[in-house]
């Protein structure tokens, strides 16, 4: 496919861009120290070598007040600016465009002393705000527009101001958070004075001509949010203070509809942009689950957007819109939205990466330097770690050959992309499939590697993964009791009513995938999230429409915890919400006594300290209780093989599947070689 909407190139104020892509912002936590300066730049630079039109950093307050975290990043000072020569310089260097994104936490902030519009404390942080007195609002409002000047100085092409997600300025300008009775809250009118008061002060500041960019909130998902109609005003009143293009963004952070995780379809947000581009003079940006350079090129070609930023599939493939160009979109690492090492990292205060390059963030730290020495490497494994291993080995330059049992690649992940809502793992491997074939590696596909075979290798990488545990329960060899491996692969035709033992990860993935009803469109999921117009509903929330699961689930769990406590912090709570919403009957603190030709026969503790013994009536039992490593051939090697041997993936550590660690680990041990 060609892309001739997206790489068309767009100019902003004085500012020309190559095409199209925005490289959104994503804060990395590169961002925070002076020490870290440098691989930032590192990974900027890729990014902009990559071929992204536009780069937006992640979030620099306009002062300490506005911090995300202690000490987090600031553009303040000119020391602040001069030291940021070097990320700009290094973006220049390789022909791109860069932009500071400039933003103040407000009630966001993790530190004791931030402030919000109000004195109302967010759910999302322990801390209090203070209330901005008017002098305050006044200084902030400098404050913003210094920074922007700063930005200037430091050689940023460009800036964003950060006016949705829910930080200072969209709590400025939503009832929710702004109770204020002064002459910046009360009304819609005096709400919207902050951003507009802002945009015309750093335009007198800056001049005609210099790209302000506004990352405007075109549904906030929270009750108290804003209206549509006070939106449209609010974009009508920036464009009048001479802003030169609008960014979007869906969602506050504290809402309880997921926005960009990977069960949220692709495209979802995009009839919002379409429908402000329709109210403005000025470019739209979409963004917000567009993962592609396919989608991205329809969204500009219909007329719903004039660019398109991508923020976490940079992440995936810095050289995305390269590959694009050249008609290699094929081989583009798509990103999967499973926030595993971005934004689960960055709400843990740990540097941002990406499960399916765990390079990212790390170009500097974790270099695939070509090889000095022909070495033959076989990859026993073709799951995600045996893949990572093969395609670093083959891209390093050595002889590389992968052995697979089974007939196709993938591993676990063959049974993760059968998760409703996890599809895109497919993509993943796609690349590897079409990366593996690019790089000439030999791939034996139903071939089961031996020690004699692998003794003609320099370097063996087992990755044989893991096998689902079996656990002593009287009855366990019932045919109606089956393995999660045989309920997602589709080997086993399961019956309307299930018991799912085990909670962990699997267990709930498999209990969504029973329950989930196929026939579901992409209007039915808004509508089971319960959003709507805000043109009708403030906000874009309303009362969500019920589910109808496909199947009577019962989850079981031995722990008396709260079943999920140990998902994944930025998509944990939307896997249950879909568990609760479908009416899976969630069960801990039990005891499994036996299978019978009845059921599954069960104990569940009370609070009281007693048990109470269920019979579960089910047509199949399925079996999450975790997994056993698959190592016996490594151990085979080990016995008679003293160098040039390496243990990964699930294989190493079967504590719980984990892509990323498995991954990551494939790619280390390879850049080790």
């Amino acid at each position: 496919m060609t892309f001739p909407h997206l790489l068309e190139p767009i100019t902003l104020g004085d500012l020309t861009l190559r095409n199209r892509v925005v490289m959104g912002s994503m804060h990395t936590g590169l961002e925070d120290t002076v020490r870290d300066l440098p691989k930032l730049a590192a990974f900027l630079a890729e990014r902009a070598a990559g071929g992204a039109g536009l780069i937006v950093t992640g979030g620099y307050s306009p002062n300490k007040r506005g911090w995300l975290k202690p000490f987090a990043s600031e553009m303040s000072t000119r020391l602040h600016a001069m030291r940021h020569r070097q990320v700009t310089d290094a973006v220049h260097e390789q022909g791109g465009a860069v932009a500071l994104q400039v933003l103040h936490a407000g009630r966001y902030g993790y530190t004791p002393f931030s402030v919000g519009a109000s004195g109302l404390k967010s759910p999302i942080t322990p801390f209090t705000p203070k209330p901005l007195s008017g002098k305050g609002v006044e200084s902030t409002i400098t404050d913003f527009a210094r920074s922007v000047s700063l930005a200037r100085k430091a050689g940023y092409d460009a800036v964003e101001i950060m006016g949705s997600e829910g930080y200072l300025i969209n709590q400025f300008l939503a009832a929710r958070t702004n109770d204020r009775t002064d002459a910046w809250g009360g009304s819609a009118e005096r709400r919207m004075r902050f951003p507009v008061e802002i945009l015309r002060r750093t335009r007198e500041l800056v001049g005609p001509d210099f790209p302000i960019v506004y990352r405007i909130s075109l549904l906030d998902l929270v009750d108290g949010g804003q209206t549509w109609e006070e939106t449209v005003e609010l974009a009508h009143r920036l464009e009048e203070a001479g802003v030169t293009a609008f960014n979007t963004g869906i969602g506050w952070h504290e809402a309880r509809v997921p926005t960009i995780i990977t069960q949220v379809p692709q495209g979802t947000w995009v009839p919002w942009t379409a429908r402000l581009k329709q109210a403005v003079s000025v470019p739209v940006c979409a963004s917000n689950r567009i993962n592609s350079p396919e989608m991205a090129e329809s969204i500009i070609a219909e007329g719903s957007a004039d660019l398109v930023s991508m923020a976490r599939p940079f992440l995936a493939d810095p050289d995305l819109v390269n590959k694009a160009a050249t008609g290699r979109s094929d081989e583009i690492n798509t990103c999967i939205a499973c926030n595993q090492a971005c934004l689960d990292h960055t709400f843990a205060n740990r540097k941002a990466s990406c499960l399916v390059n765990p390079r990212a963030g790390r170009e500097t730290t974790l270099v695939l330097s070509p090889t000095r020495t022909r070495r033959t490497v076989a990859v026993v494994g073709a799951g995600p770690a045996g893949l990572s291993a093969a395609v670093s080995a083959a891209e390093r330059g050595f002889a590389t050959t992968l052995f697979e049992q089974d007939a196709e690649l993938g591993g676990q992940f063959r049974l993760a992309m059968q998760v409703p809502g996890k599809e895109d793992f497919a993509e993943t491997l796609r690349y590897y499939r079409r990366r593996l074939d690019v790089l000439g590696v030999d791939v034996r596909l139903s071939t089961r590697a031996t020690p004699d075979l692998l003794a003609e290798f320099d370097e063996v990488v087992v990755a044989t993964g893991v096998a689902p545990r079996i656990p002593e329960l009287p009855g366990i060899s019932h045919p109606t009791v089956v393995s999660y491996a045989d309920v997602l692969s589709g080997a086993v035709e399961v019956g309307r009513r299930v018991a799912v033992v085990g909670a962990g990860g699997i267990g709930v993935d498999v209990s969504h995938f029973l329950a989930h009803d196929p026939a579901d469109t992409q209007e039915d999921w808004l509508q089971h999230w319960g959003v709507g117009d805000n043109a009708v509903h403030p906000g874009g929330v309303t009362e969500k429409k019920p589910r109808t699961p496909a199947r009577e689930v019962h989850l079981l769990q031995r722990k008396t915890t709260a079943i999920g406590k140990g998902l994944a912090k930025t998509s944990g709570w939307a896997h249950r919400a879909v568990l609760k919403d479908s009416g899976v009957a969630m069960v801990t603190g039990v005891t499994y006594e036996r299978v019978t030709d009845e059921g599954l026969l069960i104990s569940v503790a009370e609070a009281d300290g007693t048990r109470t013994q269920r019979l579960l009536e089910v047509d199949h039992v399925v079996v999450c209780a975790g997994q056993d490593s698959v190592r016996g051939l490594y151990d085979d090697l080990a016995a008679h093989r003293d160098e040039g041997l390496h243990l990964i993936g699930g294989a190493d550590v079967a504590a719980e599947l984990d892509a990323k660690r498995a991954i990551e680990q494939g790619t280390r041990t390879v850049a080790a070689l």
